[in-house]
């Protein structure tokens, strides 16, 4: 398959029902990748050398990818070879078995792999596609998320929930609407709130303040966790000049500073997983405490969760979406 029929691919959400059709995209992509004939140039980061960038040809406007952790992502043959075991995890976990532990580590580059096969794909667009692109991607990471934890025969959706908010004698006066990307159920009751971003950056404090207002508002403690892909995005290149290329580097987007101050002062979330943890989150005595590579949360958190967690007080509408001229309430009082 070529470059552009599988970026048009990718450009519909519609593509990506199914997990199967997840990895047969990570395949097709990988495939292509696979042969060095396909591309202009793999560039080595300079400064994480765990790190490539891949440079397209001219099917792909020159373009260079987001930067690959060279650590996580499988090439075709392991990919292809591993499959049918990170099946088998989903598969144990969904008939009450504990999964091999042998195969722990597939998740993270399972779903690293996938992700960024349709990131990196997306990035041979024209920079005018680039942000509506990258929305798109984002839609696409966060169905994938909800499919892989229905996989594990657990409820969860996306939607809207609705938080009554009442008088001193407990009379409706209103309900306060919130559009959130995971609502994980157990026996039809609403048990976890989720959000699923591919990157925490400009991100983080809605999260925290969905989780204080939230419990604020409800007298409740519902956990709240996030799932982020990853944290870093190009760098800024060094120019190249006549005896020397560019040099490409990674930068961080994980703001340290407010997820320390938001887990201290605000409330700490219930879980934050990442596919691709930067190396402060678990060296930083604060941060590795609260933040988890995202096979955890398959691995014995998402059914802690599910068991501990009472049902939360609020109405759920599954699949809906808020207007975009919503301001987030549904008033019960009469206005005049």
């Amino acid at each position: 398959m070529t470059l552009e029929a599988m970026r048009n691919r990718a450009l519909n959400r519609a593509n990506f029902i199914s997990l199967e059709e997840y990895f047969d995209f990570a395949i097709t992509y990988l495939h292509f990748m696979d042969d060095p004939t396909n591309i202009q140039a793999a560039i080595v980061c300079q400064n994480e050398t765990s790190y490539r960038f891949y440079q397209y040809k001219e099917d792909g406007g020159h373009n260079i990818t987001r930067p690959i952790n060279n650590d996580l992502w499988l090439p075709e043959a392991q990919y292809v070879a591993h499959l049918g075991d990170f099946c088998n995890i989903l598969n144990d976990l969904r008939n009450g078995n504990q999964p091999n532990l042998a195969h722990k580590n597939l998740v993270s580059k399972f779903i690293y792999t996938t992700q960024q096969t349709i990131g990196a794909s997306l990035d041979s667009l024209e920079a005018a596609r680039v942000n509506n692109a990258r929305k798109l991607n984002g839609d696409i990471f966060e169905q994938f998320m909800r499919q892989l934890v229905q996989a594990t025969g657990v409820e969860c959706e996306s939607g809207v929930i609705r938080v009554p908010i009442r008088d001193a004698a407990g009379t409706e006066l209103v309900k306060v609407q919130y559009q959130h990307d995971m609502l994980i159920s157990y026996d039809g009751d609403l048990k976890v709130i989720g959000s699923v971003k591919t990157s925490s950056k400009d991100r983080i404090d809605k999260i925290f303040i969905d989780k204080f207002l939230y419990s604020q508002l409800t007298g409740t403690d519902t956990p709240h966790i996030a799932v982020f892909l990853n944290d870093v995005q190009r760098g800024k290149a060094t120019r190249g000049t006549a005896t020397r290329p560019p040099s490409y580097k990674v930068a961080s987007t994980f703001l340290s500073g407010k997820f320390k101050a938001y887990t201290i002062r605000l409330n700490p979330l219930d879980g934050v997983y990442y596919c691709d943890l930067r190396p402060n989150m678990t060296a930083d005595p604060l941060l590795a405490p609260q933040i988890k590579s995202v096979d955890e949360l398959f691995y014995g958190d998402l059914q802690r969760l599910l068991i501990t967690a009472p049902p939360a007080p609020v109405e759920v509408e599954e699949g809906a979406e808020l207007p975009a001229d919503s301001d987030g309430t549904d008033s019960l009082i009469s206005e005049s």
